[in-house]
C-alpha cells in the first residue's frame, strides 16, 4: 500500500468535509493584522497579531507586491499552516527581496489574506549572529505541563510476542520491550498508543460468533508488565465482521473495511471492554483512553465515508460507555488535522459522548484546536474535550533520512513548547525502529520513525525529549531576543523548588527541511542572562549539547565506515558512544543586581541544556 506521506498529498483538499463554523462560532475570520517582516541573517522573521478563533495561519510569499502569492512549503510533507507567530522563512535567498501575506486557517479552510509586506534575508557575517536569552529566576514558578511524556506511539503491541529473527538478526520482542522501558524510565512516558487491537493474532471470531481474546491477553499481559498504560485504539476490523475482507493496509495486512453489520462492531467493542475489565480490573481500565480507529479520512485506512466514520464512532463509544461511563473515548484520530470540527458537530447534534479529540500532524508544530473544544463545551454544557495529538513527528514518510538527523531534535522542542499552551498531549510517533508497517528496516540508519534504532541506540530526537524531562522544578520566564528570536532560537527555563538550580534549555532549528544538513548562516551565539539570583552568589555550570558533533549516533556510525548492520565490535563502539555527556563550563557569579551571564555556541540545528547550581 502507499505510505502515509503519499496519502497526505494535497492536504488542503483532502482533510474532509469542513465544519460550517457553528462550533467555532467564527464564520469568516478576518485577515491577520499587524503583519511585519524583519530582515534576519539567513531568514525573514514574520510576525502578526493573532486572530481569535483561528486554528493556525498560512504564510504566503511572492516575488512582487502584485503576486501571485503561494503558501510557503517548508517541506514537512503534511499540514502547512503554523499555529502562531513568529515564523522564520529560511527558504529565502539572502539578498533577494520578497513580499509576504498571511491568512488564517480554520476548520472551513484558509481565510482572507493580509496586506503585503516586503522582506529580505541577510547573508552571513564573519561571526554568527547573536541572540540573548533573558531568564528571570526570581519570578514565581509555574507548572511545566508534561505534554511530551503523557503518551508515545509504538508499533502494534503483538510485536512483544514476535518469535522470529528481526532486522539485522535482532530479537524483536526483547528490543521492543526494552525500548518501552527506556522511554518510560528516561523520558517519563506514561502511556503507549499502538495500532491493531483487533488484529488476527489478538482477537479471533469463533464459529458461534463469539470473540476469543486469548491472543490479546498474552500481548496485554506482557505490555502491562512494563508499568505503562495502553491507549486502546479500536482498530482494525476482524475479517468475519468486514464488508470487504480484502481491503487491507501495511505489510501485516491490517483490515480497514467498514463492518458488514454495524451491530457486530458494537458487540466487539462492548465485549472487549467487558473482557479487559474482568482481566485487569474495572478501576484500572477506567484509567485508559479508548480511541476509535486510525486516520479514517485517508482512503488507505478506511473504505467508508465520513458519515460512515461518525457511525463507527457512535456505535463504539456507546458500546464502551454502556459498560463503564468513566472510560474516556474519543476520535477522529485523523490525518493532517482533519475531521475534528465535523466530529464535534456530529456529537453535539446527536448527543454522542466525546471525551477527547485526537488527530495527527507531521513536519510542523500542532495547530490550536481550543476554539473548537471550548465552543463545544459552551454549546453542550459538557466538559471541554481534551486535545490529544496521538501521532506527531518530523515527517510522515517512511524511510526518510530526516528521522535520523540532528535537524529533528530542535524540531521536537519547537513542537513541544508550542503545544504547552494548546494541547493536553503531543505523542511522538514512534518509540522504536522495530517497526513493520512498510517492511522491516533494511539497515541500521534507514530513516525509521523510531526515537531508538534497532538495537536501541538513542537518536538526536530522543535526546531532545530526554532533556525536556531533565528540566527540574517549575517553569520560569525565558525571553529570547535578537536575530531569529522566537522562530529559530527558543528557550524554556525552570528553577528547582529549593532554588538550588536553574535549568535553561535552548535550541536553534527551522521547519525548513531543505536545511536537514544544517545551515551555517543560521548558526547563532547565545548569551544567557539569568536575573533574580542572590547577589554575589557563585554557580557551577553544567552543559549538555545535541548537534552534528555531540549526541549524534549516526555520525559515530559514519566514522566507523559502517555498512548496513554493525558487527560485534562496531556494536560495542556504538553503545559506548550512546550517551549525552555533561561538560563543565567556567563558573559564573551573580553581580550586585543578582544577574549572571554566559555565552555559548548554538549551531543550527542544535540544542543546549545548561544547569546553574549554587555553590
Amino acid at each position: 500500500m502507499t505510505e502515509k506521506s503519499a496519502a497526505r498529498a494535497d492536504w488542503e483538499s483532502r482533510i474532509g468535509k469542513p465544519s460550517d463554523g457553528r462550533l467555532t462560532g467564527i464564520g469568516e475570520l478576518p485577515a491577520p493584522a499587524g503583519l511585519s517582516a524583519e530582515d534576519g541573517t539567513g531568514h525573514v522573521l514574520l510576525t502578526w497579531r493573532p486572530v481569535p478563533g483561528a486554528l493556525g495561519y498560512l504564510v504566503h510569499r511572492a516575488d512582487s507586491a502584485e503576486g501571485p502569492f503561494e503558501p510557503l512549503d517548508h517541506l514537512g510533507g503534511d499540514v502547512l499552516a503554523v499555529p502562531h507567530p513568529p515564523y522564520a522563512d529560511t527558504l529565502a535567498q539572502p539578498g533577494r527581496g520578497y513580499f509576504y501575506k498571511v491568512a488564517t486557517w480554520s476548520d472551513t479552510g484558509a481565510g482572507a489574506l493580509s496586506e503585503a509586506v516586503p522582506g529580505s534575508a541577510r547573508a552571513a557575517g564573519s561571526r554568527p549572529a547573536e541572540v540573548t536569552v533573558a531568564v528571570d529566576a526570581g519570578a514565581p514558578a509555574t507548572e511545566l505541563p508534561g505534554v511530551w511524556n503523557r503518551m508515545i506511539g509504538a508499533e502494534h503491541f503483538s510485536l512483544l510476542t514476535w518469535d522470529k529473527p528481526g532486522a539485522g538478526g535482532s530479537d524483536v520482542a526483547k528490543e521492543y520491550g526494552e525500548a518501552l522501558a527506556i522511554v518510560r524510565d528516561e523520558i517519563g512516558v506514561r502511556s503507549v498508543r499502538a495500532h491493531g487491537t483487533f488484529l488476527p493474532e489478538t482477537v479471533t471470531v469463533r464459529a458461534d460468533g463469539s470473540f476469543d481474546f486469548t491472543g490479546l491477553d498474552t500481548v496485554y499481559d506482557r505490555f502491562l508488565a512494563t508499568g505503562l498504560k495502553p491507549v486502546v485504539e479500536l482498530s482494525f476490523m476482524p475479517k468475519e465482521l468486514a464488508s470487504d475482507p480484502h481491503y487491507t493496509v501495511f505489510d501485516y495486512k491490517a483490515l480497514v473495511s467498514t463492518p458488514a453489520r454495524w451491530e457486530r462492531w458494537g458487540d466487539l467493542c462492548r465485549e472487549l471492554t467487558v473482557h479487559l475489565q474482568e482481566r485487569y480490573g474495572r478501576d484500572t481500565v477506567a484509567g485508559w483512553e479508548f480511541e476509535v480507529w486510525n486516520e479514517a479520512n485517508l482512503e488507505v485506512f478506511w473504505n467508508g465515508t465520513q458519515d460512515d466514520y461518525h457511525r463507527l464512532y457512535e456505535v463504539a463509544v456507546r458500546a464502551v460507555k454502556g459498560v463503564d461511563d468513566r472510560i474516556k473515548v474519543g476520535g477522529p484520530s485523523s490525518a493532517a488535522a482533519g475531521w475534528v470540527g465535523a466530529l464535534l458537530e456530529y456529537c453535539q447534534e446527536h448527543d454522542v459522548p466525546v471525551d477527547f479529540v485526537s488527530t495527527h500532524t507531521y513536519g510542523n508544530a500542532p495547530l490550536d484546536f481550543r476554539p473548537m473544544t471550548r465552543a463545544f463545551a459552551e454549546a453542550t454544557g459538557r466538559p471541554e474535550p481534551e486535545i490529544l495529538w496521538t501521532e506527531w513527528g518530523v515527517t510522515p514518510t517512511h524511510f526518510h533520512r530526516v528521522s535520523d538527523s540532528v535537524f529533528a531534535a530542535p524540531f521536537v522542542l519547537r513542537g513541544m513548547k508550542s503545544a504547552l499552551s494548546s494541547t493536553d498531549c503531543l505523542s511522538y510517533w514512534v518509540a522504536s525502529d522495530q517497526f513493520e508497517e512498510l517492511g522491516w528496516p533494511p539497515r541500521l540508519f534507514h530513516g525509521g520513525f523510531g526515537l531508538l534504532t534497532v538495537g536501541n541506540l538513542r537518536k538526536p530526537r530522543f535526546w531532545a525529549l530526554y532533556l525536556l524531562s531533565q528540566l527540574a522544578g517549575g517553569r520560569i520566564p525565558a525571553a529570547v531576543s535578537g536575530d531569529g528570536a522566537g522562530a529559530l532560537v527558543e528557550s524554556l527555563a525552570t528553577r528547582a523548588e529549593d532554588g538550588s538550580t536553574v535549568d535553561v534549555l535552548l535550541w536553534n532549528g527551522t521547519l525548513d527541511q531543505s536545511k536537514i544538513d544544517g545551515a551555517a548562516v543560521l548558526d547563532r551565539a547565545a548569551t544567557i542572562r539569568v536575573a533574580g539570583l542572590e547577589p554575589g552568589a557563585g554557580y557551577t555550570v553544567e552543559s549538555r549539547r545535541v548537534d552534528e558533533h555531540h549526541a549524534n549516533i549516526q555520525a559515530v556510525w559514519k566514522d566507523l565506515d559502517g555498512g548496513d548492520w554493525p558487527d560485534d565490535q562496531q556494536w560495542q563502539k556504538l553503545r559506548a558512544a550512546d550517551k549525552l555527556p555533561a561538560e563543565t563550563l567556567a563558573p559564573v557569579t551573580a553581580d550586585a543586581e543578582g544577574t549572571a551571564e554566559l555565552t555559548v555556541e548554538l549551531p543550527n540545528p542544535g540544542i543546549r541544556f545548561l544547569r546553574l547550581s549554587a555553590v
